[in-house]
């Protein structure tokens, strides 16, 4: 009797070894609760709680199958280390092939849900339930009459096509993220222009203005060919995309001096010279001549009258014909005691033929170029007896509806020598 004793221990002992040895499942505590949910934003039963373990990494799916058959993938082959989940879904699905719908809400209805996961060496385990969905607010995000103006657009603050207008309409709420993306996948944010009737998010038409930054002195992206990306999500998580594509040319912050700071200033008389003091007769011409350079790397746009304009002391650039252009810079003389607008004798970065002329439909633009140089002549014929006698006078330097960009240079104290009889002083 002993060795058969012996025998049925030992094979106790085998069972009890084999048993230890017996794998784990690779799923296992799979809970989905609620089996019922109303996804409508309202604050109750919006989710279900999903939760599951792994015992092994693995591949992992979760889908649900709608009464035709079909498959609606939540999750699908995602790598999973072994542990504990627990995440809660909304019923909102992603959408390859979709085209602009990303990510819907599943329509109201039974699924079986199918937790899926398929460890390294193939072997694959399931669990299955149901879900039903009722009161589901499938209506989308959409971003109606996305559209985005120009298409080219040349951020340098010149005044032309300076900035892009994206406008859409949001037939319920969402949030919105609107940006550039170049083909590294680098984002720059667009965001929305703030409206007194409209707040970001809220139902009706929205805009957001895209200036690359250079408003702000801020260098813009590089130019190139970008794709602007606008993505809606509703509080749900229901999500589309909008993708458009934008080129920008000749962008960048312009840049450009008085060279030196200083202005030669000159007389009728022969005169001539970086003076600090000139008498001039009534009726008399006071000419200049200074240097500018565009020393940044964007075309800086200019406007007239041309260098070498003679004006009197009762014209302005405007009475000229050359109304203010917002973006164009000019060189400019002002004087003590204006009582009129800031530098009213104005003239253009260098003559039109020394200048880049640029055609957009009917109208003809005219750029110094990058690391250009050019002179400025020009003169003011004085008829009149100025406010103050003697004044100042000085140069500038003038972006149009931007800043006056060099103010003050080579200021000049100007004596008009009038004559005891006349009609001046009459």
């Amino acid at each position: 009797m002993r060795p058969v004793s012996t025998f049925l221990i030992g094979l106790a002992l085998a069972a009890t070894v084999a048993a230890g040895c017996a794998p784990r499942p690779l799923l296992y505590d799979v809970v989905v609760s609620p089996d019922h949910i109303t996804p409508n934003a309202d604050g109750e039963a919006d989710v279900t709680r999903i939760a599951y373990k792994l015992s092994r990494n693995a591949n992992l799916s979760i889908y649900f199958v709608d009464e035709a058959g079909e498959r609606h993938y939540w999750r699908k082959d995602r790598r999973r280390s072994a542990g504990s989940y627990d995440v809660l879904f909304s019923g909102v699905v992603e959408t390859p092939g979709e085209g602009s719908v990303k990510a819907r809400l599943l329509p109201d209805g039974t699924y079986t849900w199918v937790i899926e996961a398929t460890d390294d060496s193939g072997h694959t385990e399931q669990a299955t339930g149901t879900l039903t969905i009722a009161d589901a607010d499938t209506s989308l995000p959409e971003l109606r009459g996305f559209s985005v103006s120009p298409q080219v657009f040349s951020p340098n603050r010149d005044g032309v096509d300076d900035h892009v207008t994206i406008t859409y309409f949001l037939p319920k709420p969402a949030t919105v993220r609107i940006y550039l993306e170049n083909e590294a996948g680098e984002k720059f944010f667009i965001p929305e222009k703030v409206s007194q009737k409209i707040k970001p998010g809220e139902v009706g038409v929205h805009q957001h203005d895209y200036e690359g930054g250079v408003d702000r002195g801020a260098v813009p992206p590089p130019d190139g060919t970008y794709t602007v990306v606008a993505i809606a999500e509703d509080k749900i998580g229901q999500r589309v995309e909008e993708r458009r594509t934008l080129t920008i040319q000749h962008g960048g912050v312009p840049r450009a001096d008085i060279i030196n700071a200083v202005v030669e200033y000159s007389t009728d008389e022969g005169l001539r010279g970086d003076f600090t003091s000139l008498t001039i007769p009534l009726g008399g011409t006071l000419y200049f001549t200074a240097t500018v350079e565009n020393y940044g790397d964007t075309p800086v746009r200019t406007t007239g009258p041309e260098p070498g304009t003679i004006y009197t002391s009762r014209q302005n650039f405007s009475s000229l014909g050359w109304h203010q252009s917002d973006g164009a810079w000019r060189f400019g003389i002002d004087f003590e005691e204006n009582p009129g607008y800031p530098y009213p004798f104005r003239w253009s970065l260098g003559r039109h033929d020394e200048l880049e002329a640029v055609v957009k439909g009917d109208d003809v633009f005219y750029y110094l170029m990058p690391g250009q140089r050019v002179t400025i002549t020009g003169a003011i014929q004085i008829l009149h007896e100025p406010p103050r006698n003697p004044f100042y006078l000085w140069a500038g330097l003038i972006h149009e509806g931007v800043e006056i960009v060099q103010h003050r240079v080579s200021p000049i104290l100007i004596t008009v020598d009038v004559p005891a009889e006349g009609p001046w002083n009459q």
